[in-house]
């Protein structure tokens, strides 16, 4: 997963021509980094579709809020620089493979 930050958040989730699906997680969630491995799998499956990126939320404060990230995890797919869907808080990884299928 390609780890996004204050800098490289515009060029390489909202000018991406394409699926770019953004893992939010802090290194204090403990249900971020349970999900961490089985986001390396979903990029194994569908990485030749979606972009997989993911932002340290607690070094990315201010981008964080301006992408309306309230709760962690959350999980957000954006498409042409617009974010299109997310799923937040009490996230399975059945809900992530959800979303990345109704937005392929």
């Amino acid at each position: 997963m390609l780890i996004v930050d204050k800098d490289n958040f515009d060029a390489e989730v909202l000018s991406h021509n394409g699926p770019v699906l953004v893992d939010f997680w802090g290194p204090k969630c403990e249900p971020c980094k349970e999900l961490m491995p089985q986001m390396e799998e979903l990029e194994k499956v569908y990485g030749d579709r979606v972009k997989f990126c993911k932002l340290d939320t607690s070094a990315n404060r201010r981008l964080a809020i301006s992408q309306k990230v309230l709760g962690l995890p959350t999980i957000a797919i954006y498409k042409n620089g617009s974010k299109v869907d997310e799923v937040t808080q009490n996230v399975t990884i059945e809900m992530v493979e959800d979303m990345i299928k109704r937005n392929l």
